[in-house]
């Protein structure tokens, strides 16, 4: 009887169930990711420390590596200069006509090779051949083309009557190395705009034709609002390249003639390794580094806003 009752129904619900082991914060493979993790963010931190620091004193190289506060210095000389404030309205207009350019021919690009049915991937692989070089190259190639002796844009430009040195004045220079740059990554806007419309459903298209709606407003009321996602994407993408941009320029023309090409990555790269200021070139870093923070978190609320409205 004693035994039957220990195995009664009321008895075991009675019983307090016992507790489950907890299960680890950090799994195997958190553990396992744990020191590649840290490795990473030592090399991201350490450095930006100490860059913080190096804004903030004079870095001296000589007899090993020594950083002298200055305070405020550095910063009172970044905004009190008149030639670095050049520079930067220099880089807004770069960035500006770059990217402006390469989204409108990306797209232009693109629509058009949305159209082509066969062939298609022929010319997508040749489109792409410029994003695949490097830019240091695509400098090399723009100089000896536009070279005043032997430059095959050179000689164009001669015959239709312009007999000036291409990279030595200063509005040819500047839209010399606009247009390398256009030239060379206008093809990945085309291909992100050809991804994005790959996904624009072809039955609207077919409605929209049907229904009589000419191929521009075809385009505006359907094919843009579709993929205007993955336009501000590409946007982004290439805003955060073209504010730190520097090697076509540095091989074209080493930010000439008379600094017309002198942009700030351009003026940062002399200031630490030509001057050796290493502090001032610390605080041009920096303000490089929030003006790029907050070009992306505009387009990141963008497309925020874009996602909460559909």
């Amino acid at each position: 009887m004693t035994h039957a009752a220990d195995h009664s129904p009321v008895l075991e619900r009675a019983r307090p169930e016992t507790a489950k082991p907890r299960e680890p914060r950090i799994g195997f493979e958190g553990a396992m990711m744990t020191p590649g993790l840290i490795l990473l963010a030592a090399l991201s931190i350490v450095p930006f420390l100490a860059l913080i620091a190096m804004s903030f004193s004079h870095v001296r190289l000589l007899g090993g590596v020594s950083l002298d506060l200055v305070g405020l210095r550095n910063w009172a000389r970044f905004f009190t200069d008149a030639d670095m404030w050049m520079s930067w309205l220099r880089t807004i207009v770069y960035f500006v006509l770059t990217v402006g350019l390469e989204m409108v021919l990306g797209v232009a690009v693109a629509l058009c090779l949305y159209r082509v049915l066969r062939g298609r991937n022929v010319l997508l692989g040749l489109l792409l051949l410029p994003m695949f070089v490097a830019p240091s190259i695509v400098g090399l190639l723009g100089r000896y083309l536009t070279d005043s002796t032997f430059g095959l844009y050179a000689w164009v430009l001669r015959s239709l009557g312009y007999s000036g040195d291409i990279l030595g004045s200063p509005i040819s220079a500047f839209a010399a190395v606009v247009f390398m740059d256009v030239w060379e990554w206008t093809p990945l806007i085309a291909l992100i705009t050809l991804a994005g419309l790959a996904s624009v459903p072809q039955s609207v298209r077919e409605a929209a034709a049907v229904d009589g709606a000419p191929g521009w407003m075809t385009l505006r009321y359907i094919v843009f609002p579709a993929i205007s996602n993955v336009l501000l994407v590409a946007l982004l993408i290439r805003s955060m390249d073209a504010i730190r941009y520097f090697d076509i320029i540095w091989v074209t023309t080493n930010g000439g003639p008379a600094d017309a090409t002198k942009i700030v990555p351009v003026r940062l790269y002399e200031t630490a390794f030509r001057f050796f200021d290493l502090g001032y070139a610390a605080a041009i870093g920096l303000a490089m580094l929030a003006f790029s923070i907050f070009i992306a978190r505009t387009f990141v609320r963008l497309l925020d806003v874009r996602g909460l409205t559909r």
